[in-house]
């Protein structure tokens, strides 16, 4: 396990204290490697927490270009980005965030044998795509590799958390053995998205560094409409 130089232990300060993180579970951070994919309305706040955190590597991918409509709920983005490639700039902006973390950055959305490849890389994956086919995807490639997988999804004013391990909990393929119907451009509110995306953050800090209690095999559903939280139960594999 890394050890923190008393440059990161100044930064970190905030963090590293009863309750939070200790010493040591800030340096396990240090020495993880994290894939957030897509990066845009929860995985950009997502990957901005985990760097922000101090995980050492995060690894983003999201293709295309910046629209202006992803400007309700994409804040690794600006105005100066539009009709720019998203990834890179989306990992210029992380790397001003945090001089102790390494941001890669991946200018598609893997496919089948990418994401396979990225998974043996890293230590967990963060699963923000809008589609059950990306989605699903990325479960298999962490479950293949053994790694802890945390999926995020948004609708309107509502947001999705499950935590998936292997050997502990279903799989994604379990819960959802047919894609569901899916609606490409869906309606929904940045604040929303930035919610869940900062929660994922939370669970894949909880997991990596050992800190407080998981939501492993659990679906959280927040209804932002109404201002209801339900905690579902999704079994033991």
């Amino acid at each position: 396990m890394p050890s923190l130089s008393p440059e990161e232990k100044e930064r970190y300060d905030r963090q590293i204290g009863e309750g939070v993180l200790s010493e040591q579970q800030q340096a396990k951070l240090k020495g993880a490697t994290v894939l957030v994919t897509r990066v845009g309305g929860m995985g950009g706040p997502a990957a901005q927490m985990l760097t922000m955190a101090g995980v050492g590597r995060v690894i983003i991918a999201h293709g295309g270009e910046m629209i202006s409509p992803d400007l309700n709920r994409q804040v690794l983005g600006s105005e100066e980005v539009l009709g720019k490639p998203r990834a890179e700039h989306f990992a210029a902006y992380l790397r001003t965030m945090n001089r102790f973390v390494e941001v890669e950055a991946i200018d598609h959305e893997p496919d089948d044998d990418e994401a396979e490849e990225l998974a043996q890389r890293c230590d967990l994956i963060v699963s923000c795509p809008p589609t059950f086919e990306e989605r699903l995807r990325l479960g298999r490639a962490a479950f293949a590799a053994g790694i802890p997988f945390i999926d995020a999804a948004q609708w309107g004013m509502t947001g999705t958390l499950i935590v998936l391990e292997p050997g502990k909990t279903p799989s994604l393929e379990d819960l959802y053995p047919e894609p569901p119907p899916f609606e490409e451009l869906f309606p929904v509110v940045g604040a929303i998205s930035c919610a869940t995306g900062a929660l994922a953050a939370l669970e894949a800090v909880k997991i990596l560094s050992g800190a407080g209690t998981p939501l492993l095999g659990k679906m959280l559903i927040y209804d932002g409409f109404h201002g209801r939280t339900n905690i579902v139960e999704l079994g033991t594999h």
